[in-house]
């Protein structure tokens, strides 16, 4: 079946660079990615579009992309470029969307939507037509979430998935509704059951690696994330899923990068895990 993948821009965000970069030390991580006056870097929201055959397949990093942009409060007001305008750019709407994959649901909202939301006014879900795809430990995380997370779990959200009649939860590691080509990895060190799909293609596989390796920066084993749940787990699931792309001579599709979509890894004479075939963008690649 030839399937085509594209990278797709949603809207950039801001977090605190140290939370990001963890034990790292700020020296080393700020020559990485430059921080603001408020110690803030940029990260993109990058979501991954496969075409295959008649199929439109959406996979996403969090669940915040699934809401419909809020209306403009004056006209004076600039319009945010999002997901929708991202598709848009395909010659696709959200009705032609027939599978969206959320390797893990967490939202991370702006500050206006969250007071939208706890007004409640809760945006709708986007992609009418689509089946959403969740892993179920994650998604039993999600319903009955520790302490430590919990404000990363909109009830909101998750009540309108539930409702949908559209919520398929994956319990393996393979899913009837995608069929062959795709492959999905499961991590506990960034969340309980995030999803990790690997995407079969002629020169070999993508892996959409979300928020466990949110960036190149990541590559290496030691950086992790203040946001990670259990990041001893982390670096020894990272350590296994690069071995892998390595042997398979696969690339890595990252989320989180604000300057790379995709990358191929290979390992050095001192076993550091090294990018190289960087692509910046990705349109409609099929190889």
């Amino acid at each position: 079946m030839n399937r085509r993948i594209s990278a797709l821009a949603g809207t950039s965000r801001r977090l605190d660079g140290g939370v990001m970069f963890g034990n790292t030390p700020r020296s080393r991580w700020s020559d990485w990615i430059s921080p603001d006056h408020e110690n803030q870097i940029r990260l993109a929201s990058r979501a991954l579009l496969v075409q295959e055959g008649q199929k439109n397949i959406l996979v996403l990093a969090g669940s915040e992309a699934l809401l419909a942009p809020l209306p403009r409060t004056c006209r004076c007001q600039q319009p945010t470029k999002g997901l929708l305008d991202a598709l848009a750019q395909h010659g696709l709407g959200e009705d032609d969307i027939h599978i969206v994959v959320l390797v893990h649901v967490h939202a991370r909202l702006s500050s206006r939507l969250r007071s939208a939301i706890a007004d409640g006014e809760t945006p709708r879900l986007l992609f009418p037509h689509a089946r959403y795809l969740v892993g179920e430990r994650h998604w039993d995380r999600a319903r009955h979430p520790h302490p430590r997370d919990r404000e990363l779990f909109v009830s909101s959200i998750l009540h309108r998935l539930e409702a949908s009649d559209r919520l398929s939860l994956l319990k393996g590691t393979a899913s009837e509704l995608l069929g062959s080509g795709w492959h999905f990895h499961l991590s506990d060190g960034y969340t309980p059951g995030q999803l990790m799909p690997e995407i079969a293609m002629p020169g070999g596989p993508v892996l959409f690696a979300g928020d466990l390796i949110p960036g190149s920066h990541w590559l290496e084993l030691a950086v992790t994330s203040g946001y990670d749940r259990n990041p001893e787990c982390l670096v020894g699931e990272k350590e296994r899923l690069l071995d892998h792309l390595v042997n398979e001579r696969g690339r890595i599709f990252f989320s989180r990068d604000p300057d790379v979509a995709m990358v191929k890894v290979m390992r050095d004479r001192q076993s550091r895990y090294l990018a190289f075939d960087l692509y910046r963008a990705l349109h409609q690649f099929e190889h």
